[in-house]
């Protein structure tokens, strides 16, 4: 093996480690979060369930999930065609982008922060999530 391959190897498996890290950090912090709310903290282990309970908590209505996940769905598959379809695939992508802005708000708000922690939760996810589970936050449930 050459220079190059060994230092592309060694660079994927860094690169491994640090999202393997980071997920793992993610899915203590949502066991946390899940627990101080009131949710059992396992349902964060479950794709797609984990999702819905984090909207059942930050969301009056958690039906909002259903229009989020068939956006995200739609994004997918017609993203994958070419022509107007695509475009319809990107317009439902933003629709799943500025929905997950106002779950980070609401979530932040759940838990009696304000917009500045919601930006904090979309940037620096892992970090602040464990602030919520491991902090001082307490969950005051979904807010206007």
């Amino acid at each position: 093996m050459d220079a190059t391959a060994t230092m592309l190897v060694a660079m994927l498996g860094v690169y491994s480690a640090i999202v393997i890290v980071w997920y793992l950090l993610v899915i203590v912090a949502y066991w946390k979060v899940f627990s101080k709310a009131g949710e059992a903290g396992w349902k964060s282990l479950i794709p797609i369930y984990n999702v819905y309970i984090e909207f059942k908590l930050a969301w009056k209505n958690p039906n909002m999930f259903w229009i989020y996940l068939a956006c995200a769905v739609a994004s997918a598959i017609l993203g994958q065609i070419s022509g107007f379809v695509a475009i319809l695939g990107a317009v439902a992508g933003i629709v799943v982008l500025v929905i997950t802005v106002l779950l980070n708000l609401k979530m932040s708000k759940a838990f009696g922060h304000g917009t500045g922690f919601a930006i904090g939760l979309l940037f620096l996810t892992p970090i602040f999530l464990m602030i919520l589970g491991f902090g001082s936050s307490q969950y005051v449930g979904p807010q206007d």
